[in-house]
């Protein structure tokens, strides 16, 4: 009865191809709403970690204000801009922007020295983490005799984390200096002692979720083709232009780590996709990545000042390994001596 009544529902809209994750509409609108919530329990827990980080120095006080008044209402239209977004891209935009963060991310942590991490990548992701969401669940979920249903349950599950991760968030911003100072507070104080590990729960995360989701984006993709022939066609100047890009953003940004040259790079990215899949991609491919690139811009925008704050935590922590490599132990210098 409710297949039959989506299906009714489904005639009277044009047949978008961008659309056709597996079944209808229905799937397609579920599969964005769990990739947006993924990507809003993200930046919730990102703001929390960088305000308790700002609380904690004297010297960020100003930032930690600028994350405390942010409007709550811009998280509400934050998950509903991405879900909508993520409706909308196909399986063949969404794995092909999955597995290039993900040669992204691979070179961005070899390039850095060891013990260090790039708190960026965390908040550079959201996009591509709501399109391995969206892969990952078009491939697991494809053939299962309750498809909708077992979506729905998905769907039901994200949004639930996603209002807790709020209220955390918003009970964070409000009590959370009081109550550590009071002592009185389970949350605040489980917080208090475990804020640092933050960043590690959402790497470990991060790592199992594009590992699954490059695998999907690996078999939608050649699923499209026919012979081996075809699929060599495709991924040959894929790979060539994917790996170049890589190579160029990687040395941009490390010379110019500006805010600028995060939207650079966007348009970098998309414009290299929109070429190779004008050559070997589909028209609805062409509109797909004007999306996307909408959908990355959106994205970095409501992140600017979380952005900001981690591009000079970054630049602190190379800073101090560094001058840790320079200047040698004091041992050893009066060994030396």
């Amino acid at each position: 009865m409710l297949s039959s009544l989506y299906t009714y529902l489904a005639s009277w809209l044009p047949p978008f191809p961008s659309l056709a994750w597996g079944s209808d509409l229905v799937g397609s609108l579920l599969h964005g709403l769990v990739g947006g919530c993924a990507v809003s329990v993200l930046c919730s827990l990102m703001k929390i970690y960088l305000y308790i980080a700002c609380l904690n120095d004297p010297d960020r006080q100003k930032e930690k204000e600028v994350i405390r008044q942010q409007w709550s209402l811009l998280d509400q239209l934050h998950l509903l801009v991405l879900t909508g977004t993520f409706m909308v891209v196909g399986y063949r935009v969404a794995a092909l922007v999955v597995l290039e963060f993900s040669l992204r991310a691979v070179s961005t942590v070899l390039s850095l020295d060891k013990g260090r991490r790039s708190s960026q990548l965390y908040l550079l992701c959201q996009y591509s983490l709501g399109c391995g969401i969206s892969c990952s669940l078009s491939y697991l979920q494809e053939g299962a005799p309750r498809r909708t249903w077992n979506l729905l349950l998905s769907a039901g599950l994200a949004i639930l984390l996603v209002r807790y991760v709020w209220r955390l968030a918003h009970h964070v911003f409000a009590m959370f200096e009081l109550h550590c100072q009071g002592r009185y507070c389970g949350a605040c104080l489980f917080l208090l002692t475990t804020w640092h590990g933050i960043p590690h729960l959402l790497c470990n995360a991060l790592k199992v979720t594009f590992v699954v989701a490059d695998l999907a984006a690996v078999a939608l993709i050649n699923r499209d083709f026919l012979t081996t022939s075809e699929a060599i066609r495709f991924w040959t100047p894929l790979t060539i232009c994917y790996t170049l890009l890589v190579i160029y953003m990687q040395e941009e940004q490390r010379q110019n780590p500006t805010e600028q040259m995060a939207y650079q790079t966007v348009f970098v990215r998309m414009g290299g996709l929109l070429i190779l899949l004008m050559t070997v991609g589909r028209w609805m491919d062409i509109v797909n990545v004007l999306v996307s690139l909408l959908g990355e811009i959106w994205c970095l925008t409501r992140a600017g000042i979380m952005l900001d704050i981690c591009r000079k935590q970054d630049y602190s922590q190379r800073f101090t390994h560094s001058s840790h490599h320079k200047d040698p132990p004091k041992s050893q210098r009066t060994a030396t001596s």
